[in-house]
């Protein structure tokens, strides 16, 4: 692992957990590699490297098999709180320093995680360019002329360039993907409020998304694990359960846009990969299926043409009023045209997109995921200043649509231009199919044979998935162990994956006992007595389920739980002694609903 050489999360935590590198070796790498890659403007701020080694130090004494992000240096766009750093929105006037975590950077941190600065941005998140900051423009990871892509510049050409292997962005019309094209990386988009927005500052509260930028799609896909999960502190949050990479589905429906719908603004070099990728598609697979790419197009310019630049207006307007200059002017200029919008005008939007919506729920009927061009060419940076919105726009012109409609996407790279270029595709889907494009979308990667990142070094081979019924065994859980709970955690640091959530027969009854924390009891009845349960089926690695049994306390107890379909599996119970004291909680039909109206009650 030298110097120059860009690791994945993987790789690294194989090293941490091996004893062959320890995190604060790995950590004192990093701030080498920084000093060395020299751009000032990468970084909005940065830790003080004795304070991080001296974290990671710290995190030698906990048990390495518990933290899958086990001493992995993390960078975190400058529009999230992290507690240590200002939070500043590229904006120095609008600064603030936060007294906790955003719930996205807790989560990574309690999975072993260090986070080590927060990285430039296109002011407030607005643009695709990466150029728009007082702080500077991050150099472009791959090419040094282009831009680096935006809104989360910073974060995107610290992966590229292998400083660290993981950093957060955000992405409200696609600046978690365009930046990851242009830097040779992996960008992934999940679905709305798969990952807390608390702690974030706003863009488009009603379309804002934490994104990921990795060097391959497993680590990325590990990252989302990591933080995904319902948030009560985020009224925006989602139980969106994640599930478990798979195989290649054998018949796997793509969407590609009718002859003649593609725009690539002259790009004949960005025309031709795009082609390639379609082949490679079709090579491994793949059956490509035409759709009408235009009501999409129309979607993407309700987002900058319609209301939603009011929630960009929202965010600022007290700066607005107060001091103006202290705003990037094409921000200004972008954001000022909020104020004018009327609320009829919201409304007919909105009724526009609703119709939009229902166009795109038939187009997925019969196509599993879309693949698009992540952007349809590249600028460089004396371009897009001396041409600022209208080159802007062009680089949305497909991922514009993607948050009003409710999908989640995946910017993976396909080539390398002839030209230095990088090109990327995006898979596109309707919430909740994050799994699935992982799943297709590391096999494409990795078909791809590119180099990870800006340091031409060669993908490692693609990790084989669990096989289906070896070593794993499913175990159903009803209470704080369910995905987004208090104990989920444990669970996902033995590294288990959520099969399916589902249900018992109806004959069973559910308590919550006297606990800490809250947990509820399961237990069997007579035929007819009872209802029918929520719960969810993880599986676990046959020592890993050895590990997670021997550690459950009283009045717990594992036995067999019979589901709605007619399968049993093994599963959590309570031993009926002690519910003298417990309430019976059945008619909520599960522990979540109960917790949920717990919270409110």
């Amino acid at each position: 692992m030298g110097a120059e050489q860009p690791e994945t999360i993987a790789a690294i935590v194989a090293a941490h957990r091996a004893g062959i590198v320890t995190p604060a070796q790995t950590i004192a790498r990093t701030y080498q590699r920084i000093r060395d890659h020299n751009d000032p403007a990468l970084f909005i701020s940065l830790r003080d490297e004795k304070d991080a080694v001296a974290e990671a130090e710290r995190l030698s004494a906990k048990d390495a098999a518990g933290l899958p992000l086990y001493g992995v240096p993390v960078a975190v766009k400058d529009n999230i709180d992290a507690l240590g750093f200002p939070t500043t929105a590229a904006c120095p006037a609008f600064s603030y320093t936060p007294t906790h975590d955003s719930t996205a950077v807790e989560r990574l941190r309690a999975a072993g995680a260090i986070i080590i600065g927060k990285t430039n941005l296109d002011q407030f998140a607005t643009g695709l360019v990466g150029v728009r900051s007082p702080y500077g423009i991050p150099r472009n990871s791959i090419r040094e002329d282009l831009i680096p892509g935006g809104s989360s510049s910073g974060s995107a050409t610290a992966v590229g360039a292998g400083l660290v292997p993981l950093s957060l962005g955000t992405d409200t019309a696609g600046s978690g993907r365009v930046p990851a094209m242009l830097n040779n990386i992996v960008g992934l988009k999940p679905s709305l409020g798969m990952i807390s927005t608390a702690g974030l500052v706003p863009a488009c509260r009603t379309l804002d998304c934490i994104s990921v930028f990795a060097l391959t799609v497993d680590d990325a896909a590990l990252a989302l694990s990591v933080m995904a999960g319902p948030d009560q502190a985020d009224p925006f949050s989602r139980d969106r359960p994640l599930g478990a990479l798979t195989p290649f589905p054998s018949n796997m429906r793509l969407g590609v846009p009718r002859d003649g719908q593609l725009i690539f603004f002259g790009d004949k070099k960005a025309e031709a990969a795009y082609a390639d990728a379609l082949k490679r598609w079709t090579s491994l697979g793949a059956t490509l299926v035409e759709f009408d790419l235009e009501p999409f197009y129309e979607t993407a310019r309700l987002l900058y043409e319609g209301p939603w630049v009011a929630e960009r207006y929202l965010v600022i307007k007290n700066l607005l009023a107060s001091a103006p200059d202290t705003i990037h002017p094409v921000t200004r200029e972008i954001t000022a045209g909020g104020a004018r919008l009327t609320a009829a005008d919201t409304f007919s939007a909105l009724y526009r997109l609703q119709g939009l919506r229902k166009i795109a729920e038939r187009t997925f009927a019969n196509i599993d995921a879309l693949v698009l061009p992540t952007a349809p060419t590249a600028y460089t940076t004396a371009q897009v200043l001396a041409n600022p919105i209208e080159l802007n726009s062009r680089l949305g012109t497909y991922t514009n649509f993607v948050n009003l409609l409710d999908l989640c996407g995946l910017a993976v790279p396909a080539a390398m231009r002839a030209d230095g270029i990088p090109f990327g595709i995006t898979l596109l889907a309707p919430a909740g199919r994050d799994a699935l494009l992982a799943s297709i979308g590391r096999v494409f990667h990795a078909d791809t044979k590119l180099t990870v990142g800006a340091k031409g070094v060669p993908q490692a081979p693609l990790a084989p998935l669990p096989a289906d019924g070896g070593d794993e065994i499913p175990i159903a859980v009803v209470g704080a162990h369910l995905s987004g709970m208090a104990l989920n955690g444990e669970l996902k640091a033995l590294n288990g994956k959520l099969i399916e959530a589902t249900s018992t027969t109806p004959d069973y009854k559910l308590y919550a006992l006297q606990t800490t924390p809250p947990k509820p009891g399961l237990l069997r009845v007579e035929a007819g007595k009872g209802a029918s349960i929520e719960l969810e089926i993880w599986s676990l690695s046959s020592s890993a389920l050895g590990r997670f049994v021997n550690a459950i306390p009283a009045p717990m107890a594992i036995g067999t739980v019979r589901l709605a379909d007619g399968r049993s599996v093994k599963g959590f119970l309570v031993e009926p002694e002690v519910l003298g004291e417990a309430r019976d909680i059945t008619s909520y039909g599960g522990w979540r609903k109960f917790m949920a109206e717990s919270a409110t009650g």
